[in-house]
């Protein structure tokens, strides 16, 4: 049984409860379709560059750790500096 809020990969069906920094549920429909969206077009676009990697004979593995690398180095914009 899942214990958080992060859908499985591959569960297409699952929805993500959005949370607030608070840990408090995201309420507004529009934030969370947006933010759903946003989701679906990162997916499809990444799917689309491991397919890429794959017709050139690029390693899954490999694809798969650069672009969780890529993530984990994403930054909050809105933190002041």
């Amino acid at each position: 049984m899942k214990t958080d809020d992060t859908p499985q990969m591959g569960d297409e069906t699952a929805s993500t409860i959005w949370r607030t920094p608070e840990g408090a549920p995201v309420a507004c429909s529009e934030k969370i379709k947006v933010l759903n969206e946003n989701l679906e077009e990162l997916r499809e676009q990444i799917q689309d560059a491991l397919d890429d990697a794959l017709l050139m004979g690029c390693d899954v593995d490999q694809f798969r750790q650069t672009v969780a690398q890529m993530v984990r180095s994403l930054e909050n914009s809105f933190t002041k500096k």
